[in-house]
């Protein structure tokens, strides 16, 4: 719980915040400047500072050093008290929940004593990171001291690390080394300054340790300026994903967090606009791309009865205002049901096509596909083709994808028909996909209207326990009580029971920017009583007007992300809207907005 830190925008673990002094701080940042010591309890006793709102002061502690046994830490720990100015708790990592649960301090932040243990082991760092992520409460700022540089700090922002020092990178610049995001170097190495910085400014001959302290913290700086930009542009993951190979227990770090699926996926949002760079093989295992492959495989439901037809991706997003798939539209004319194929997401059914992310990346195109590449997309295909029943499957796909495809046909001893004649764009290739089709019947605009609303639905609204009970989300929001009509032009669908208008009762709108529902109050009700209460925010007895802060939330679903339509219950109102936090972090934060009001009904 904090009253003097607050989080404004996230971008996956990392986030971008407000230390509320005196002078406001954004973080993630240096904070030197604001930290105040009242000092270690190793040393004597200590009174509880006057503190101030000028500082983040640092209760008295005692630190644990990396390796101090768990009977010393018990002995030791330190109870802190409840001050009325901005503080923070120092802590070990080796074991949070129990430093934490023993104190009944409302601090603003938490020190970790022994950062200098595991910065610098990629594993070690993960499970330190996530376990104190778990213990400490969602609103807190997290502080590292005495390990930050300009070539790690990025990393640490991306683990959810909101407040550094520049120590060490003094230390270093003492020690004649020379700090750059790129690593560092002895000055005497250096027969030019890479910076333009105003402490390197000065001839290279006149360039003194001295020197070299004020430019690593002016490294240091900058960094933390790039951090903050690529954070409000939802691109940090793209930046370390080049930036964190110039030291190897970086990249380590990032491949660790993305094996952590329950911690890194719950902070993941489910949309948003920025793009994803898929410009590595690291890429694949994002949570974004993951989820996708994962909803695609298990909540997604075939509704046409066509022949499948397996199509390439296109620069051009979404897929069907691309050249190359309006002539495979010309050439299918309706009569199959079009998937694409790409990477890193996978296979895109054609109702799904702008949905984040698939109509929210870029790829570097080679004409060759990695084992990487192919053993996902295939394993993807596989999955999805074992979930979805067709009476044929054509694969309408150029050479460099046929090791996908026959890979599945193999496993699955499913016949596929090849209609690809050196590039699937040639008249000879869309002539044989024409022909291949022959004879089946061509489905309705009503029903591919109707089938992507439900699609979209599923994706969205699905759950594993409608997985499980093999009942699909469209079917349950748009089912056979509803007179299902659409309206609008595709991408800008409205859902109805009964004709659009006075007569009918509109229960969503298909937001084309990310390919989602909103829904309506009365599509919301229709959810609600769906027999699954997912992604629910009660809060408490007032009427929100325009958002829910997460002061007025008294709990929320822990499966809600970033990015969900919610439905808001509480005694006076009924409401629907966007979550802005985790359902964690709704439930245990005292500052920020929860939710995003769209639609409220006062009770």
């Amino acid at each position: 719980m904090t009253e003097y830190f607050e989080i404004h925008e996230r971008d996956g673990m990392a986030r971008l915040g407000e230390l509320r002094l005196a002078d406001p701080v954004s973080t993630p940042a240096r904070a030197d400047d604001v930290l105040a010591d009242a000092g270690s309890l190793w040393a004597g006793d200590r009174s509880v500072p006057e503190g101030d709102e000028s500082a983040l002061t640092v209760l008295p502690h005692r630190g644990f050093p990396a390796g101090t046994r768990e009977p010393v830490r018990e002995s030791f720990r330190v109870d802190h008290p409840n001050v009325e100015f901005p503080s923070a708790a120092v802590i070990s990592a080796a074991d949070p929940a129990a430093a934490v649960a023993e104190t009944d301090a409302n601090v603003d932040a938490y020190v970790l004593s022994d950062a200098t243990g595991f910065v610098g082991h990629g594993s070690a760092f993960v499970d330190a990171i996530v376990g104190v992520k778990e213990a400490i409460p969602a609103d807190t700022a997290l502080v590292l001291s005495g390990v930050s540089t300009p070539v790690n700090v990025a990393t640490l922002a991306y683990a959810g690390v909101d407040l550094v020092d520049g120590s060490l990178a003094r230390v270093k610049g003492s020690q004649g080394k020379y700090l750059t995001n790129e690593g560092e170097h002895f000055l005497e190495d250096l027969e030019e300054l890479p910076c333009a910085c105003p402490a390197c400014a000065v001839p290279r001959g006149e360039f003194t340790r001295e020197d070299c302290e004020a430019h690593n913290l002016n490294a240091l700086e900058a960094e933390l300026r790039r951090v903050r930009h690529r954070i409000r542009r939802g691109r940090l993951r793209d930046y370390i994903e080049g930036q964190a190979r110039h030291d190897q227990w970086l990249t380590a770090t990032f491949r660790v967090f993305d094996e952590r699926w329950s911690h890194v996926e719950r902070h993941a949002p489910v949309i948003r606009e920025s793009e994803i760079t898929a410009a590595s093989e690291d890429t694949l295992e994002r949570a974004e791309i993951k989820r996708f492959a994962d909803r695609v495989s298990t909540r997604y439901r075939c509704r046409f009865d066509a022949p499948l037809v397996l199509v390439p991706c296109s620069a051009t997003k979404p897929y069907s205002d691309s050249r190359s798939h309006r002539q495979f539209h010309d050439a299918i004319g309706w009569r199959g049901h079009v998937v694409s194929v790409t990477s890193p997401i996978g296979v895109v059914p054609q109702e799904l096509e702008t949905t984040y992310p698939a109509q929210h990346y870029d790829s570097v195109v080679t004409g060759r596909w990695s084992c990487d590449e192919t053993e996902f997309v295939a394993e993807v295909l596989r999955r999805y083709l074992e979930d979805n029943e067709y009476p044929r499957v054509i694969a309408h796909v150029p050479e460099d994808y046929g090791p996908i495809v026959e890979r599945v046909e193999d496993d699955l001893e499913v016949p596929i028909d090849y209609t690809c004649e050196d590039h699937p764009t040639t008249d000879a290739s869309l002539e044989r996909l024409s022909e291949a089709l022959s004879g089946e019947e061509t489905y309705s605009k009503r029903e591919r209207e109707h089938n992507t609303v439900r699609a979209i639905a599923d994706y969205q609204f699905g759950s594993d326990t409608w997985a499980d009970a093999g009942e699909a989300a469209g079917d349950r929001l748009f089912g056979e009580d509803v007179d299902l009509r659409t309206n609008g032009r595709y991408p800008k669908l409205q859902a109805w029971d009964g004709p659009a208008g006075d007569e009918g009762t509109q229960l969503a709108t298909m937001v084309p920017q990310y390919g989602v529902l909103s829904l309506t109050l009365a599509g919301a009700e229709r959810w609600v009583d769906s027999d699954v209460a997912t992604r629910t925010v009660e809060i408490d007895g007032f009427v929100p007007q325009g958002s829910v802060l997460a002061p007025g939330v008294v709990d929320a679903d822990d499966s809600i992300r970033v990015g969900d339509e919610v439905v808001i219950e509480g005694p006076r109102a009924f409401a629907v809207g966007r979550a802005e936090m985790h359902g964690r972090e709704m439930a245990e934060s005292t500052r920020g907005i929860a939710v995003s009001v769209r639609h409220v009904e006062e009770r």
